[in-house]
């Protein structure tokens, strides 16, 4: 409770710093310079302020901020501002479901976005669109398979992944041999279940696949496994806090140095916040952004957000769901304009289910009618560790990807 309570605080910190306001039901509010005769449109952010997860539930709150901030100095949508409501899921599905109420229900937004793992999603859709009849965005990565009308998801499926990204892993790097570690949750659980099929259908074998709750810190046992199974790549789906410990043990057991690869498909630069660059060296990930990508609309988001939050640890890439943020809200605004400014559930989803970005963070978007997810680039990179520093070497892209979803 201590180390949750100073979480709390540094977090409350960084967000009045940033220009929110604490409000006496809870939560924070972040209201626009200006006003509209209609009023603002309420967007309600859901993420991890504390918890295991806030590394990257801050970035998410910070680009959510950095993205509003960007349509309100522009006029707003169609001239209306936007004010964002946020509630700290605190990394725990209970405590997140009272917080997403209050979103619906006290703060009556317009939409709400967020939730990072899984088993948030699950945890908040409910209140959210079924009781709460309210617009949702999910913008992580995901294993797919939620079809759910009013939900959109913005960030990539399994097959945005892993179709290009074993068969690199298999054939180029000459991996065949895999194990699958992962925590015991939704998640993990059908994106092996995609992956194996990837897998097998590639000349590659699964030697084994386990389950660990989600706190597990000893993983002797599964090393043991790794090298007496002769896994030549551990495709990992390990979560915090867990992770952080399997990490540190496997690159302790010398797997990497021997040859053995790591791979994870939610790895990205804010992984700094969780290990030592050393044991993230030769990383392979695939994800829709890396900050290395070279293509000027990229770079100028990442310097605006640098100004906006200077000396951020809370960096804005893909994996910790920021991308997703990012295109969720854009999204939006686009299907509001595409409304003349309605916002009525069933006039902005139907709008939001045609909805298209020609630009954002590594290239644009458009979401697949119909199916609730869309389509991204995607890209595969290495990560590399130079004098205790790391950097994502992208080394192949895919133009437009089909989530293959719905």
């Amino acid at each position: 409770m201590q180390m949750n309570r100073r979480g709390f605080l540094g977090g409350a910190s960084a967000l009045t710093a940033a220009g929110w306001v604490g409000t006496l039901a809870g939560g924070f509010v972040l209201r626009p310079t200006w006003a509209h005769a209609a009023g603002p449109i309420k967007m309600g952010i859901a993420t991890d302020i504390t918890g295991a997860i806030a590394p990257s539930g801050n970035a998410n709150w910070q680009v959510a901020q950095f993205a509003v901030d960007d349509i309100n100095k522009s006029g707003g949508i169609l001239g209306q501002p936007i004010e964002l409501y946020l509630e700290d899921t605190a990394s725990d599905p209970k405590v997140a479901v009272g917080n997403v109420r209050k979103l619906i229900q006290e703060r009556k937004v317009d939409v709400v976005l967020g939730g990072i793992t899984s088993a948030m999603r699950q945890a908040i859709k409910d209140p959210i669109v079924n009781r709460g009849r309210t617009l949702y965005i999910y913008p992580q990565l995901y294993e797919g398979q939620e079809c759910t009308k009013y939900l959109y998801n913005t960030g990539p499926s399994p097959a945005q992944q892993c179709d290009r990204l074993i068969p690199y892993l298999i054939k180029t790097l000459g991996k065949k041999k895999f194990a699958m570690p992962s925590a015991n949750y939704v998640w993990p659980q059908l994106l092996n279940k995609y992956a194996r099929k990837v897998i097998e259908a590639n000349g590659g074998e699964v030697v084994f696949e386990e389950y660990y709750p989600l706190d597990q810190a000893e993983y002797s046992a599964t090393i043991s496994k790794i090298k007496d199974g002769k896994v030549d790549c551990v495709f990992n789906t390990v979560i915090p806090p867990g992770l952080q410990p399997f990490v540190k043990q496997l690159y302790e057991s010398g797997f990497q140095k021997k040859g053995g690869v790591l791979s994870c498909v939610y790895y990205d630069e804010n992984l700094l916040n969780y290990h030592p660059a050393q044991e993230m060296e030769g990383l392979v990930s695939c994800l829709d952004y890396f900050q290395a990508i070279d293509d000027p609309f990229s770079k100028t988001l990442q310097e605006g957000y640098a100004k906006k939050f200077p000396g951020t640890k809370y960096l804005f890439t893909a994996g910790s769901a920021a991308t997703g943020m990012y295109r969720g809200v854009k999204f939006y605004e686009a299907a509001v304009k595409a409304t003349g400014g309605k916002l009525g559930r069933e006039e902005v989803a139907a709008a939001m289910d045609n909805a298209v970005l020609l630009n954002g963070p590594g290239g644009g978007a458009e979401m697949v009618p119909g199916h609730y997810h869309a389509k991204m680039n995607m890209y595969i990179a290495v990560c590399k560790n130079e004098g205790g520093k790391t950097r994502y070497e992208v080394i192949d892209k895919a133009s437009m990807v089909d989530p293959r979803e719905c």
